[in-house]
């Protein structure tokens, strides 16, 4: 199972979510998990690699729910560590 940590700027986006807006991106995020146990992200969690950066994607958890996230040192032998750096609307591209 991966290990996580989330960057400060991250809660700061968190407390503007809604309830519900939190609910689906906790549901994706069960989903993220399994795929990355299983070494296979599927399709329909629209993982993608954020143009123009280096090293950071993106998870769509909504219509326009996204967060962005980095793998970071392994904090367990053999388990990914995910580094979750945004969430919100497509404006949190701007500085993912």
């Amino acid at each position: 199972m991966p290990t996580y940590e989330t960057l400060d700027v991250f809660w700061r986006d968190w407390e503007r979510l809604t309830t519900d807006e939190k609910g689906a991106f906790l549901r994706a995020v069960e989903k993220l998990v399994v795929d990355i146990d299983a070494g296979r992200i599927r399709s329909g969690l629209r993982v993608k690699h954020v143009q123009g950066t280096r090293g950071i994607y993106e998870l769509t958890w909504a219509d326009d729910g996204r967060a962005t996230f980095e793998y970071g040192i392994e904090q367990r032998l053999g388990e990914p560590h995910v580094i979750w750096r945004r969430i919100g609307t497509h404006d949190i591209f701007r500085e993912p």
